[in-house]
């Protein structure tokens, strides 16, 4: 399993961050569970928005102002957040995992494989429903820049072939 984007490359916000020898096994974005909370918080917001509106009426407009300034910084939020997690990636190479996440300040996480010297996997009640996990990595008691990576589509496969690439077979070289 080669789970890459289309045209075998990493796009062009990750691409820029791989090293010429290595070749990308791995590229996904983080589920789109991420986006749960900030969903919940706009139609929440809108929910309460046309309540208090719908109460207070047309006789105190100030505060209907205000009540709606309030709902459109939520949605510019969610914006936001969706934008942010378009351009949030998980990233294996032949040579090191990355986790590249932020719109405007970037910040790439990264451990090379030959330093993960365990990695487990776990998943929620609702991770579980919804098709995601959590990756937590540990390398000989060192405090690394990408210990977890919350929110991974597909965490069985995934796994599998992370740690395909971690602890390989001895037989991988006997053919």
């Amino acid at each position: 399993m080669r789970l890459v984007t289309p045209g075998d490359s990493a796009p062009t916000s990750v691409n820029r961050y791989l090293l010429p020898h290595e070749h990308q096994v791995i590229t996904v974005r983080r589920h789109p569970a991420v986006l749960m909370r900030p969903v919940a918080e706009v139609f929440g917001g809108l929910i309460l928005a046309g309540i208090l509106s719908n109460r207070l009426g047309s006789d105190n407009n100030t505060a209907l102002v205000i009540i709606w300034w309030a709902w459109l910084v939520l949605l510019i939020r969610f914006v936001w957040k969706v934008a942010e997690w378009s351009v949030d990636y998980f990233v294996v190479t032949s040579q090191r995992m990355l986790l590249t996440t932020g719109l405007i300040t970037r910040k790439v996480a990264m451990m090379p494989l030959g330093k993960v010297t365990d990695m487990s996997f776990q998943r929620s009640v609702l991770g579980r429903m919804l098709g995601y996990g959590e990756f937590v990595m540990e390398s000989a008691g060192q405090d690394q820049a990408l210990r977890t990576v919350p929110f991974i589509p597909y965490p069985e496969q995934l796994y599998l072939e992370v740690c395909g690439m971690i602890f390989p077979s001895k037989d991988d070289g006997d053919d």
